[in-house]
């Protein structure tokens, strides 16, 4: 069906343009790394190419996303915890994304919290919330495509991408000063986009 080529569109178009303001956002500035900073130091409050970087890249990947997932939500519905975690993902992840490129962080991301901004506070309290949520939603839809046969592998995929976030994650939130944030956090983000990039080739397929 056409529609289901529609909705893997949405889903990957929403990956890539997250990804591409990612990576791009790093190399407008100057002695940044991608090991050690954080993603939302590259679109950061202070920033002088912050806004555009959420304006057109961000904000549109994170709606995008939730779009895919809600849609994708109607195509996996076979149970009721499949329903549940693509919900959680639209939500957690989509929407969330939305948010944090609204309310961006301070400059450098105020790790130590330092007499922090509302828009500090809201980016941090939704990334925390994504990073909880969202691995939990993606297992649940795991556990959902279970009874389904031609889901089998897809199903596998889910509850692995899901615990070895949660892992990412877990060294992430340890240790906030460490010399690998930023690559704990792009591994976290890049297993993300590989999951919805999973879904959507399968509803791609199914059209056929």
């Amino acid at each position: 069906m056409k529609f289901n080529k529609i909705v893997s569109f949405i889903g990957i178009f929403g990956v890539v343009l997250f990804a591409i303001s990612s990576i791009v956002g790093g190399f407008l500035i100057e002695n940044y790394s991608i090991a050690s900073q954080l993603i939302s130091e590259t679109y950061a409050i202070d920033t002088e190419y912050g806004f555009v970087l959420r304006t057109y890249g961000i904000i549109p990947s994170g709606g995008l996303i939730s779009f895919f997932c809600f849609l994708a939500l109607r195509h996996f519905k076979n149970s009721k915890l499949t329903r549940i975690g693509f919900l959680g993902l639209g939500i957690f992840y989509g929407i969330a994304t939305v948010i944090v490129g609204i309310f961006p962080c301070d400059s450098g991301c105020n790790i130590e919290f330092i007499d922090p901004s509302i828009s500090q506070l809201i980016h941090t309290l939704t990334g925390l919330l994504t990073y909880i949520f969202v691995p939990i939603s993606i297992i649940i839809i795991g556990l959902g495509l279970r009874n389904v046969n031609s889901y089998s592998k897809l199903s596998t995929k889910a509850i692995l991408y899901g615990i070895v976030s949660i892992l990412f994650i877990a060294l992430f939130l340890s240790n906030p000063s460490s010399g690998f944030i930023g690559f704990y956090q792009r591994f976290i983000e890049f297993v993300f986009i590989i999951w919805i990039v999973n879904c959507a080739i399968v509803i791609k397929n199914e059209s056929n």
